[in-house]
């Protein structure tokens, strides 16, 4: 049987994903997958991982599914970090199989 939850999706500096992380455990979610991004398209400007040798602009994805409660405290956390860091976030409501792992 399908069971409602809301998927967190973090587009965020690489240089801040450990502190998103951080916040996410700390809420109390169960699980992330972080990737890396690729190229980009946002706010006028392009961007292209392999056009800093660096790596300093480099972005990653950050992926959740969590709970209503779960959600509401990562929120408010977030809005801090991206006070003073390149991201976005998106809000989906998903549908899962096996509950017991969100």
């Amino acid at each position: 049987m399908p069971h409602n939850k809301q998927r967190f999706e973090l587009v965020i500096e690489r240089m801040a994903y450990k502190r998103a992380c951080r916040i996410l455990i700390e809420a109390g979610v169960t699980g992330y997958t972080v990737v890396p991004a690729l190229a980009g398209y946002g706010n006028g400007n392009k961007w292209q991982r392999d056009n800093d040798i660096s790596g300093s602009n480099d972005m990653v994805v950050i992926i959740s599914i969590t709970d209503d409660e779960t959600l509401k405290i990562i929120r408010e956390k977030m809005v801090n970090l991206l006070a003073s860091h390149i991201g976005v976030v998106s809000i989906s409501a998903v549908t899962v199989l096996r509950p017991e792992k969100f």
